[in-house]
């Protein structure tokens, strides 16, 4: 069914909800996973730009996905961990081309209507890009 799955991270408690849901994707399928995470702050997205040398925030995402994919790896589920810079939508449409990924798959917080037009959404713009299909998952509940 799949063999590579890209999984971005946020680098926030979202991120367990996706993680659940692909560890067992992953271990039934025999896929292998590619964890990625978007640093998307103004020193990231410049930083080749501007010579910059690496943050402290890029350290600790770096530190982050490496942590989660040695978790999956301890667990028998085969992954890799790519940390890229700039425009999420961009870099994650770009990563699963380059790593060959068959499904890419997300946390989604849920939003309404209202809320993902003034605050936008990367995954509403990723599964507009790409031809991969992509897999959302709630992360939260929806609010009342």
């Amino acid at each position: 069914m799949y063999s590579r799955i890209l999984v971005t991270l946020e680098h926030s408690p979202s991120d367990a909800a996706i993680l659940a849901h692909v560890r067992r994707l992953a271990k039934h399928c025999g896929a292998s996973v590619v964890l990625m995470h978007v640093a998307d702050g103004w020193a990231a997205r410049y930083a080749k730009a501007l010579t910059l040398r690496e943050s402290e925030e890029i350290r600790d995402d770096r530190a982050y996905i490496e942590r989660c994919c040695a978790e999956l790896e301890a667990e028998g589920v085969s992954a890799d961990a790519v940390l890229a810079s700039g425009n999420p939508c961009e870099e994650i449409v770009a990563a699963a081309e380059r790593e060959g990924a068959d499904l890419i798959a997300m946390a989604t917080h849920g939003h309404r209507l209202l809320n993902d037009i003034v605050r936008g959404s990367v995954a509403t713009e990723v599964r507009h890009r790409t031809m991969v299909p992509v897999l959302l998952v709630r992360a939260t509940p929806l609010s009342t």
